[in-house]
């Protein structure tokens, strides 16, 4: 029986490195990989389905799949993770702390961009700031305008404006926004004297986040289009296996001194390893339970999910099933 042939695009991460190269090999696929900026693989695949699996922002994948017949399913394959307490830049004259964002203008990128997703909904759970209270402003976050890449159903009372004409770093300096939230660091950021992050201890938030919740934050995931699996279910599976395997193996590296240009990555990999009681960068759906709960949560809460879905039905069924040994 001859192999399969699937192409993928991704990001070029260290985790995916080995498969992208060949050294891990899916059982039964050819694979053909396109290594592109995650940005261009977002709108490409969202717009055309131009390879087979892809990297995707986790709150874009939410709202195709949670629509009527939809041609897309996920690996329980997290290819970005991060806690977002750093991506909150506002103007130090007028928010000092995070109730003072009721009633103020808010600049945002995009309503379904995933990092947000999770700092609205923190505001709103955490710190007592429901989204409906700030006016959304959308642009870029360092160029002119910005559209939506997936459809979505807001919430009653979302306010949200688009903006072509302006980036969100020229009007965090014009003060025409008394704040923004984005990925992407804003240019005025470090340049401007009135502009400063909300939080600057981003970093123990984060810990004492997991601490709490043990949830670490899911970015990205794998997705791929349904008509792949319709004649070989098996697909999923295999792929799975190969991009965990180059995830086991790249977190071995990274315990390596010297592997990367890094002072004491080494010694970071193994303090990671204590934190999180063993694997800090787990595939699979158990493992991630608490985590997918809170996002399909957040997503269903902030109109990006249509309905409030289960970590089980985004994935392909039994995927995680193991043979008796």
């Amino acid at each position: 029986m001859p192999n399969v042939h699937v192409s993928i695009a991704t990001w070029d991460y260290d985790h995916i490195r080995d498969l992208r190269i060949g050294e891990v090999r899916p059982t039964g696929i050819d694979v053909t990989y396109l290594d592109l900026n995650m940005h261009e693989i977002f709108a490409r695949f969202l717009a055309n389905r131009e390879w087979d699996v892809s990297e995707l922002s986790f709150a874009k994948y939410i709202a195709e799949a949670s629509g009527p017949e939809s041609d897309l399913i996920a690996l329980p394959v997290f290819l970005r993770r991060e806690f977002r307490y750093g991506i909150v830049y506002v103007n130090r004259n007028r928010i000092k702390k995070p109730e003072d964002l009721r009633g103020k203008r808010m600049g945002i990128p995009e309503w379904a961009q995933t990092a947000t997703v999770y700092i609205r909904g923190a505001l709103q759970h955490d710190f007592g700031v429901p989204f409906t209270e700030i006016d959304w402003i959308q642009s870029g976050v360092n160029a002119k305008g910005r559209d939506e890449k997936v459809d979505m159903d807001l919430p009653k009372g979302v306010r949200l404006t688009p903006m072509p004409d302006k980036s969100i770093s020229e009007m965090l300096v014009s003060g025409e926004i008394d704040a923004a939230m984005c990925a992407t660091v804003p240019n005025c950021f470090g340049k401007h004297p009135d502009v400063a992050q909300l939080w600057p201890d981003f970093a123990s938030m984060g810990d004492a986040f997991y601490a709490r919740t043990r949830v670490y934050p899911i970015m990205h995931v794998a997705v791929m289009r349904k008509a792949i699996l319709k004649d070989n279910p098996w697909i999923a599976r295999n792929l799975y296996d190969a991009f965990d395997q180059s995830r086991r193996q790249s977190l071995a590296r990274l315990r390596r001194p010297g592997y990367i240009a890094l002072p004491g990555h080494g010694e970071q990999a193994e303090a990671a390893m204590k934190t999180f009681g063993g694997d800090y960068f787990p595939y699979g759906i158990k493992e991630n339970r608490a985590a997918l709960e809170l996002f399909l949560r957040y997503a269903h809460e902030q109109g990006i999910a249509r309905r409030l879905m289960t970590p089980e039905e985004i994935f392909p069924q039994g995927i995680m099933v193991k043979a008796a040994v």
